[in-house]
Parts: structure tokens; C-alpha cells; sequence
């Protein structure tokens, strides 16, 4: 009898996913639409929430029919998310009243200074493992309440539902029936205690957000739902949810402590498991959840970048010297070095571990010879640096790392993944299986349907397809780190 399969939904920054998966975590089909970024001031980042629903069902549909056309069963749904993007709806007709605000957007950086002049950020911290910063949902959520008319009035009267992504795609796969997320997206909303596992009445307080808001909070392998018939023409059960960054953790079996995943999609995010122990960093670096499987939470300390694979849709879209990502192997290849330039993709301010709303994007170094080769070589190698940053940071908080296991549609780039073992002069391990953030979603699914046993038997599915080690001269290292380090001082807003 054919082993059923997985269907995870991979509902990202630029795009929607559906992906099916073997029980061996191999591909069994992939469903993908590109979908709106709207910019309407500098440093804001929105979608619309009706293209994020249309685009996920799409592929859901699509994928749905591949296996019903090779006549394959599927067990169950898995949800991963841009994290921290934030939506408000009206509980009676589910319509949003805004366009979500985008975990990029920086429009609250204002409120957050102010929070941080009245004494806050200490609680904030110790309670949710993150910096008050506009990244994080809690200051949009009360952005809308603010600023949509008599939106604050409907969620006092509990008439309107916060959520991330998650919570929305749930709320609309159930028309309405079940309004829940999981402790991965909770636990970055700057409204949740980690330690505790709840919502947390003070913070909501501080923040100005009604408790009526906000969604019932699961595990990440637990029975959050069946689909409403009417919505996929099936009624399956959705059986995990976690964060990208988490999913991906998951899908790179990161299960012990110690082991480090650098995820490669429109940010670069890299986590270290810290086991059942939340370690709070001294480097400016965030403590979350990494998931929270049978009632027992796992912790993580990550580092977060705002721009990777952005950097790459910029070369394409904003300044069409590349056609497509493919192209950028090939273009920094032609070229010995980087001709003394320097991209920082500050375009959304700076992250880990910096946490500069106020930066913006700049280059450094052109010449007259500087064409699209020397930008594009110089959009990769910040991917690079900016991971550099990330590590020496969990290295300075006490981490022993020797290898970092990396995944997402950037480091199938040959290039790019050696010059990372260049610049971070440590092995870098790229998976067969580099969807690892829809594989992750999928991996939860499968543990509370019954599709895995155990970690372990996930674990054992996890193969390497190559190893880069690193081969770059350390006089050549320290060279180009400096000139990164100058740009970085160069471009923060308080140098």
C-alpha cells in the first residue's frame, strides 16, 4: 500500500507554496505563485491579504490535484509563514481592515523608541526573548488599531481578530470556525511569555492591544483544525504550524543542542538549539522558541538579517541588470574579487546584530568599471558577511560551532555556499532536500497524524548532498571582512 502524503503550505514573503511530500522527505510535487509587494512610504512593506488567500488556495488546488491525479492520498496539512506579518479581520465576514503589514516594515520604529524612552524594553525581553523593535507584530497591530477608523472601538467590543499568517490561512481554510496559531508565531509577537507559554496581560497592556484579539495558542504538532470542504473540496486535518525560520530548523532535524541551521530566502535567519534552557544573548541576538512538541518547549538563540535572496529580487526588478537568480552563479564567478565593493542591504534598516531601524541600504567602492557583475558579486557576498556577523555573535555568547547547515532557494548557488565557508571559515552543509522550510511543516504534520514515530525516525531522513569546506587565504579573509566592517560603520544611522 502507497504511504500517503504531506501537503505543506509554504505561505512566504514573495511567494505561496504548496509542496507534497514523500514520508522520505523527498518531492512529490511543488505549486508556487509570486504575489504583490506594495511600498507605499520608505521602510513600509504591505500585502494584500485577498492575494495572500487567493495565491495560497490556488496551489493548494493545484497540488491537491496532482495527487488525485496519480491517485495518491494525503494525510495531512502543514502551515509554515512569513513570521511576524500581521493581520486584523473582522471575526463576522473575515475581511481584513488593512492590508497586512509585512514583518520588514519599519513605520512603527517611532512608537518603539518611545516604549523603549518609558522603561519598557527590560520586560519586553525577559519575557519574550525580543528586542522592542519594529520587526516584531505587537506595535503593528496597534499601528492599525490606530489608524483605521473606529478599528480600536470593533476590538474592544471583541468584533475583530489579530493573527499572523497562520491564524488567517486557518481562519479562512475553516470559514471562520477555529482561530489558533502555534507557540513558534506567538512567541514573536512581543505579546507572548516564552517562559510561561501564554498570552501575557502586561505586555498586551504595554503594547495597547486587546487580549479579545488575539488567537488560542498550540503546540506545533497538534490538532489545530479540519478543512472546511467547501474551501479545498476535502476535509483534511491541519496537524502542524510553525514559523518559517522554525519549520526549517525542523526540516534540518536541528533536534540537539548545539546544532546551527542559516536559512537562505528573502532574509537570512540562523538558529542555534539551546535545548529546554532559554538563554538570553549579550549580543544583541533574539531568544525564541524553536517549537514546542507534547507540551515541552525547545529554545533557540537567532539571529535575524532582513535582506538575502531581497537583495537578488532587487538586482532583477529594481535595477534589471539580471534577469533572473540563476544568472548571479556565473556573473560573480567571472570576477577574481570584488573590485573593493560593497553593497550593505540596508533597505529595510539592519538586523542582527546591529537592530538599526534607521539604516538604509548603500554601496561603497564604485568605479567607472563597476557593472552588473561587480553589484551582483557584491549583493552576494553581503549574504555572506552579514552570516559572519550572526556567528561571531552566537560565538561571543559561548556557542561552539564547527558547521552550519544551510538551506532555501539561495544556496543552490554553488558560489555562494563556498564563499560562505570562506568567509565564516567553518564547513557549510547543504542538504539534499534544501525546502526545508516546507518540509519542516510537513514533518509536524506527519508527527501528530501518525505518518513519524519520532524525532529520530526524522532524523534519519536528513542526507547531505554536498560539503563546502573553506579555502580562502586568511590574509585574503581579514582583507575583505575589514572592508565589510568599514561599510557597515559607514552606513549605520548613529556612526
Amino acid at each position: 500500500m502507497t504511504t500517503p502524503l504531506l501537503l505543506s503550505i509554504d505561505q512566504g514573503t514573495t511567494s505561496s507554496r504548496a509542496m507534497l511530500f514523500e514520508k522520505d522527505g523527498s518531492t512529490f510535487a511543488i505549486a508556487q505563485r509570486e504575489f504583490t509587494q506594495f511600498y507605499p512610504e520608505s521602510g513600509w512593506v504591505e500585502h494584500d491579504p485577498e492575494e495572500i488567500w487567493a495565491s495560497t488556495l490556488a496551489v493548494c488546488q493545484e497540488a491537491l490535484a496532482k495527487a488525485e491525479s496519480a491517485n495518491r492520498q494525503v494525510a495531512a496539512i502543514g502551515i509554515t509563514n512569513q513570521r511576524e506579518t500581521t493581520l486584523i479581520w473582522d471575526r463576522q465576514t473575515g475581511k481584513p481592515i488593512h492590508r497586512a503589514i509585512v514583518w520588514q516594515d519599519r513605520r512603527t520604529a517611532e512608537r518603539c523608541r518611545d516604549l523603549q524612552a518609558r522603561g519598557h524594553a527590560d520586560t519586553v525581553t525577559a519575557r519574550t526573548g525580543l528586542l522592542l523593535d519594529p520587526y516584531f507584530s505587537g506595535t503593528k497591530v496597534a499601528w492599525i488599531l490606530d489608524n483605521v477608523d473606529g478599528a480600536r472601538a470593533r476590538a474592544d467590543k471583541g468584533e475583530l481578530a489579530f493573527g499572523t499568517v497562520d491564524s488567517f490561512l486557518i481562519w479562512r481554510l475553516t470559514n471562520g470556525r477555529v482561530h489558533a496559531t502555534d507557540s513558534t508565531n506567538a512567541g514573536r509577537t512581543l505579546l507572548f511569555d516564552i517562559h510561561e507559554n501564554r498570552w501575557d496581560d502586561e505586555l498586551c497592556s504595554i503594547l495597547d492591544v486587546p487580549m479579545s484579539l488575539l488567537p488560542e495558542v498550540h503546540d506545533s504538532a497538534a490538532d489545530f483544525c479540519t478543512t472546511d470542504k467547501s474551501v479545498l473540496g476535502v476535509e483534511l486535518p491541519v496537524a502542524g504550524v510553525a514559523g518559517d525560520q522554525h519549520a526549517a530548523s525542523i526540516g534540518q532535524v536541528c533536534f540537539k543542542p548545539g546544532m546551527v541551521k542559516s536559512t537562505y530566502g528573502t532574509g537570512c535567519f540562523m538558529m542555534l538549539n539551546t535545548g529546554t534552557e532559554a538563554i538570553s544573548s549579550s549580543h544583541k541576538l533574539l531568544t525564541t522558541i524553536a517549537y514546542r512538541l507534547d507540551g515541552t518547549t525547545t529554545y533557540a538563540i537567532e539571529g535575524s538579517i532582513f535582506v538575502a535572496g531581497a537583495a537578488v529580487q532587487w538586482l532583477r526588478d529594481g535595477l534589471g541588470i539580471i534577469q533572473s537568480a540563476e544568472e548571479t552563479q556565473a556573473l560573480a564567478t567571472s570576477l577574481e574579487d570584488n573590485h573593493g565593493v560593497y553593497l550593505v542591504p540596508a533597505f529595510t534598516g539592519l538586523g542582527a546584530p546591529y537592530w538599526d531601524a534607521e539604516a538604509r541600504g548603500a554601496l561603497y567602492g564604485l568605479t567607472r568599471d563597476s557593472g552588473p557583475a561587480v553589484i551582483t558579486r557584491a549583493a552576494l557576498e553581503a549574504v555572506c558577511y552579514q552570516t559572519m556577523d550572526l556567528l561571531d555573535a552566537m560565538r561571543k555568547d559561548g556557542a561552539h560551532i564547527d558547521t552550519v547547515r544551510v538551506d532555501g532557494g539561495m544556496v543552490k548557488n554553488d558560489w555562494l555556499s563556498q564563499y560562505l565557508a570562506n568567509v565564516l571559515d567553518i564547513a557549510i552543509e547543504r542538504p539534499l532536500q534544501t525546502e526545508t522550510t516546507a518540509l519542516g511543516a510537513a514533518y509536524l504534520a506527519g508527527l501528530q497524524t501518525g505518518v513519524y514515530a519520532s524525532l529520530d525516525e526524522l532524523s534519519a531522513n536528513w542526507k547531505q548532498e554536498h560539503e563546502f569546506s573553506p579555502d580562502m587565504n586568511s590574509d585574503v579573509r581579514e582583507r575583505v571582512t575589514a572592508g565589510w566592517a568599514d561599510a557597515i560603520r559607514r552606513t549605520r544611522s548613529q556612526h
